[in-house]
């Protein structure tokens, strides 16, 4: 299947992170290369970009869609959370601006046999990189109730996430996404399930969440990042959700005012200087041509920031 994915709020992309001739940059969402080719259209011909995904077909696509553009692209398979060592095995000490789109791609979502959506009925599965173990069969077979209430409270605030949890357990083995959305509407009362939205929505962010490490990788990649800019570099991060947005405000917060003295304190004692300015002090939300045009950007925000 074709890699399909349009680069959302590519415009306020290019404009926050300014992309120079000769820069160095990465790409740590590569997807399809929609952000990337961009990039490079505006950094060569001495400039260099690093495209990471944890996506193997990804890897794949974009390398064949950027192979005009060889001598400044890299791609590597991996994620953006280890930018220091992917740097490191490169030879590259600094970045001048990284962008992060976060979430699941088009492709993903659109590649049915991969589980990410509630529209299909296939394997459990929902893994962003396809080499590893760990999937959504091992988290809806494997954890406990208790366990499982907490990710779909924690990770997808759903209401009736120790409902839900418990008929799952009583129900198992769920080997299916179309046999778990049948569990879920059996554990959500009719009343809520007539309003909102579907009511395996909240339960397979969750769910993916889980299996993809994504909170955890986010909160990790955003010091790293910022600790490879070079002063004056700087880093975009497209959210879809309300909690990978809470992370990137907070990090952002904290990296800009690390200052850890008491607020009535004369003078600052604990030596902690800004290490950013924040350069977006409320999110850029998508314009509503490009919501109507491309859906998938409705809950899109961005944020960015520059090293100081």
């Amino acid at each position: 299947m074709e890699f399909h994915h349009i680069p959302v709020m590519l415009e306020e992309v290019l404009q926050y992170l300014d992309p120079k001739p000769g820069g160095i940059y990465a790409d740590g969402t590569l997807g399809g290369g929609g952000h990337s080719l961009e990039i490079l259209k505006r950094i060569v011909p001495d400039g260099r970009l690093i495209g990471i995904d944890r996506d193997p077909e990804a890897i794949k696509a974009a390398r064949e869609r950027l192979k005009a553009w060889s001598g400044s692209f890299t791609a590597v398979h991996g994620n953006y959370a280890d930018i220091v060592e992917i740097l490191k095995d490169l030879g590259i000490e600094h970045l001048d601006g990284m962008i992060m789109d976060l979430g699941v791609s088009s492709h993903q979502l659109d590649e049915k046999e991969r589980g990410f959506t509630y529209n299909e009925d296939v394997r459990l599965d929902m893994r962003m990189d396809t080499t590893q173990d760990f999937s959504a069969y091992d988290v809806i077979n494997g954890y406990p109730a208790e366990e499982l209430a907490r990710i779909f409270w924690q990770y997808g605030e759903e209401r009736w996430s120790k409902r839900i949890a418990e008929f799952i357990v009583r129900n198992r083995p769920i080997e299916t996404t179309g046999r778990l959305v049948e569990v879920i509407k059996a554990a959500v009362p009719a009343s809520a399930r007539r309003s909102g939205p579907h009511p395996a929505r909240r339960v397979f962010q969750a769910v993916r969440i889980e299996v993809n490490r994504e909170l955890e990788h986010l909160k990790e990649a955003i010091d790293r990042a910022v600790s490879v800019l070079k002063p004056g570099g700087r880093l975009c991060i497209i959210t879809f959700h309300s909690l990978e947005d809470r992370i990137v405000k907070t990090q952002f917060q904290r990296l800009s005012n690390p200052c850890i003295c008491p607020p009535k304190s004369p003078v600052c004692l604990c030596g902690k200087t800004p290490q950013v300015e924040i350069l977006t002090r409320k999110p850029v939300l998508p314009t509503e041509d490009e919501t109507g045009s491309n859906p998938r950007s409705r809950s899109a925000k961005l944020r960015a920031c520059r090293k100081l």
